[in-house]
């Protein structure tokens, strides 16, 4: 089973972001992931300006305050994930046309459309369609507490 917890660095979640509107989450959300050495750091605002231009032309707000940006890049070797909370709520332009309090950013390499398919699904599957885990994600107020958070829900899911 795929487990979104093995492909998030230390430092890959920020509690809370800093920034009040969607691209500067992104931003943040890549800096951090470039900052950890996930993404090679020369990359950083190409992969940052690939995940806000595939935003722009459909959201990736789902609604129930949860938007997962992502984008695939030939200079990413291994797929990586990064999660913030913002206490403010963010204009994702959701489907819903709610704010945005939980973004999970997925970047993975171009040549592995499987793998970024199987992050993807366990994204919804075993996190953001489960309300109890919205609501403990949005609640959070550290990385440890959102570690913990994953590692309890995906460890449910592997009995």
């Amino acid at each position: 089973m795929f487990r979104l917890a093995d492909i998030i660095p230390p430092g890959g979640i920020i509690v809370p972001l800093a920034s009040g509107d969607r691209e500067g989450a992104v931003r943040e959300l890549v800096a951090a992931l470039a900052h950890t050495g996930a993404i090679p750091a020369p990359l950083e605002k190409e992969v940052a300006k690939r995940v806000i231009d595939r935003e722009n032309k459909a959201s990736t707000g789902f609604g129930c305050g949860v938007a997962v940006p992502h984008a695939k890049h030939a200079g990413i070797t291994r797929m990586a994930a990064a999660i913030g909370v913002s206490s403010r709520g963010l204009d994702f332009s959701s489907l819903d046309r709610q704010p945005v309090y939980c973004v999970f950013l997925l970047v993975s390499p171009d040549d592995r459309p499987e793998d970024h398919l199987s992050a993807m699904d366990a994204i919804f599957r075993h996190h953001v369609s489960k309300e109890a885990f919205r609501r403990a994600l949005r609640a959070a107020s550290s990385e440890q507490q959102v570690r913990a958070l994953l590692a309890t829900t995906e460890d449910a899911h592997l009995v």
